[in-house]
């Protein structure tokens, strides 16, 4: 048995999460936007390098541990749709005599919390899980809904993406293939509608956004969108050049989701609390933002170095910087930080 300290060392703090994943927040912020125009390129500075990153011990199971010891809330958005948020992602759970069909699935250990609260909601089986795209915190209990026999839902380049090894750098993290049980068991291309439980649901995919695996779900009677990652409610998002994400890619996925919603829509983000319309503007607008004060930057001829010493997000990040990366890593970036500006 571990002792407490021993125990320790496997629990991510969050200013260890911060540290690992980049710079103060102007740097950390160019990388998870601009993973491929910025720092894609060989040579180019790295969230790793730059935060003096060494890894210390497993980063995947310490943010697993983290984020499946959050709290599941609970708030019912119509008579059977109920969103659960907390550890990992926001689910939602449509619920009613056709079966429970789920939208993501939080983390690993989770699944207990999770699998308790499905069964609070109702007899009917798990019939079907929806994944909004491929990240770990929302397909990391695939295999368990699998194994409740639930069909797994979800686009065709999430199944291809979780049979393919990864690393994501700017977390640190290696991702071996996913087994069979824990790949999806249906996909589709383009466009998937449904009726379920009262409800009509229809699910699109977004061009390459966060990933090039993203989707919406629409619960057309309720009124409630579901935009996965696509939509980061109050923080700067993460976006995974590695799977052909970008931040051109976010807008164009924003305006798209936009489109899908009127005022009394309610919005349901991958991360974030629930919004609507007027959230989602507000973010689409920071990412519009973000984009032209760094292609301003290029275009004058700023080194990578020179674009993070001058701060670019430093008046946005009061506003955004409430996530996974803020203004809380500066303190550990800045002796590396001096450097780059020469001071």
């Amino acid at each position: 048995m571990n002792t407490e300290r021993e125990q320790q060392k496997n629990v991510i703090t969050r200013r260890q999460l911060l540290r690992g994943g980049g710079v103060l927040a102007c740097s950390t912020i160019l990388v998870r936007l601009f993973p491929n125009a910025l720092f894609a390129r060989p040579g180019a500075l790295s969230a790793r390098a730059a935060a003096g990153y060494a890894p210390q011990g497993n980063q995947l199971e310490a943010m697993r541990a983290q984020m499946g010891a959050t709290p599941i809330q609970s708030t019912k958005l119509a008579d059977n749709l109920t969103l659960l948020m907390g550890p990992g992602g926001n689910v939602l759970v449509l619920h009613g005599p056709d079966g429970k069909i789920v939208v993501d699935s939080f983390v690993q250990p989770a699944w207990t919390k999770l699998k308790q609260a499905l069964d609070g909601m109702g007899n009917a089986p798990i019939k079907l899980l929806i994944d909004t795209h491929w990240h770990f915190d929302h397909t990391d209990n695939y295999a368990r809904f699998h194994d409740a026999g639930a069909v797994i839902l979800a686009h065709e380049n999430t199944k291809k993406r979780m049979s393919e090894s990864h690393d994501l750098k700017p977390l640190g993290m290696h991702f071996d293939p996913s087994p069979a049980n824990a790949l999806p068991t249906q996909m589709f291309k383009d466009r998937h509608a449904m009726q379920a439980n009262g409800e009509d649901l229809e699910l699109g995919y977004i061009p390459p956004a966060h990933t090039d695996t993203d989707i919406s779900v629409l619960y057309k009677k309720a009124n409630v969108l579901h935009c996965g990652d696509v939509f980061f409610n109050g923080m700067y998002p993460f976006i995974d050049g590695e799977t052909r994400g970008s931040i051109t890619g976010q807008i164009a996925g924003a305006d798209k989701l936009l489109k899908m919603a009127d005022n009394n829509t309610k919005i349901v983000p991958g991360h974030g609390p629930l919004g609507d319309k007027a959230a989602l503007t507000k973010y689409r607008d920071m990412l519009v933002t973000a984009r032209k004060r760094v292609q301003k930057l290029k275009s004058s001829g700023k080194s990578e170095q020179e674009i993070v010493a001058a701060k670019p997000f430093a008046d946005l990040d009061p506003a955004w910087g409430k996530g996974l990366f803020n203004g809380d890593a500066g303190a550990k970036a800045r002796p590396y930080n001096r450097r780059l500006s020469g001071r």
